[in-house]
């Protein structure tokens, strides 16, 4: 990435006037904890991932309050919470450390003397597709650069957006003028039954699939989904039987019962490979899938991550020639 000084100097300007702070007195090792702390919501977790001892980690954590004046986490149900301050700061810090590093980084990248950690923010659905193919080339170009699966927060944007995560794999819609998005490929939906289901004999027509019960696949819990949308519009309301987060999970239910799931076709062939699922034609006009990674501007010509997306991309090629 490119990087200019004035942006530089107007970044630690932003985090300084935020609270009345000294910028002699402005140490980038303590928004490095902050950035830790962003990602792995634990102090200990943070200390550990910039090689400090925990108590080592709670000392320059109570620095970094005093600085900023303000506690930044605080303790929650699922670990460490940022405040309403701590939110404002995680995009701010995120993208100053960035300039920092690509200011000081070697321009080019060099994968098998490469360390560090890549992480993704991409649902069981897509990990599945993926993961296997991009593990071998690490393996193969890029031994010592390890991959982290970021747990998925919603559509993922946000984690991005503060650093969270690298890059995200799924369906998006609009995007922050800040992104930029690269397809992935293009998909169908179809149905999926336990081998020697009832409905295998005699063919899926609508009513059939009308008439079944059916498991559902809930992402995000926000919205409902492209089958519901389309037989809303023809006036018609499926029985749904069981709502589960995961894909994996409906899968291995349905293989052991009566009941159907609606797959996107890739990840069902897959699937039936594995399990004693078949397959079947969606009696049902849906839009075509779109899966897509994302990722932020300030990664845009970073040699390592673009390294990672051509990884992708090839291994996504190579996915395409036996769909």
């Amino acid at each position: 990435m490119v990087h200019d000084g004035t942006t530089f100097t107007n970044d630690i300007e932003v985090i300084a006037n935020m609270h009345q702070v000294d910028l002699s007195t402005l140490d980038l090792n303590l928004l490095k904890l902050f950035e830790a702390l962003v990602r792995e919501r634990s102090v200990t977790q943070a200390g550990l991932r910039l090689g400090l001892s925990q108590p080592a980690a709670s000392r320059a954590l109570a620095r970094l309050r005093t600085m900023l004046g303000d506690r930044l986490v605080v303790r929650g149900k699922l670990g460490l919470e940022l405040t309403p301050r701590g939110e404002a700061l995680a995009g701010p810090v995120a993208k100053l450390l960035d300039d920092a590093r690509g200011i000081i980084s070697p321009a080019i990248f060099d994968p098998a003397s490469a360390t560090g950690r890549i992480s993704i923010a991409a649902h069981d659905h897509l990990s599945l597709m993926v993961l296997a193919g991009l593990m071998a080339r690490f393996e193969r170009h890029a031994p010592a650069l390890s991959l982290h699966i970021a747990q998925p927060v919603g559509d993922n944007v946000r984690l991005i957006e503060q650093g969270g995560a690298d890059l995200a794999l799924g369906i998006f819609k609009a995007l922050p003028g800040s992104f930029h998005r690269r397809g992935l490929y293009a998909d169908s939906l179809v149905c999926v039954t336990r081998s020697g289901h009832p409905c295998l004999a005699d063919g899926l027509s609508l009513e059939r699939y009308m008439g079944l019960r059916h498991i559902a696949v809930t992402i995000s819990g926000v919205g409902e989904s492209a089958v519901d949308v389309a037989l809303s519009a023809l006036g018609l309301t499926r029985q749904v039987a069981l709502r589960v987060p995961h894909f994996l999970a409906a899968a291995m239910l349905v293989a052991d019962s009566d009941m159907i799931l609606t797959l996107p076709g890739r990840l069902a062939r897959l699937l039936a490979q594995r399990l004693p699922l078949a397959l079947l034609d969606l009696p049902l006009q849906v839009a075509p899938l779109s899966p897509a990674m994302i990722w932020h501007e300030r990664f845009h010509r970073d040699p390592a991550h673009a390294w990672v997306r051509q990884q992708l991309v090839d291994v996504v090629a190579a996915l395409n020639t036996v769909a």
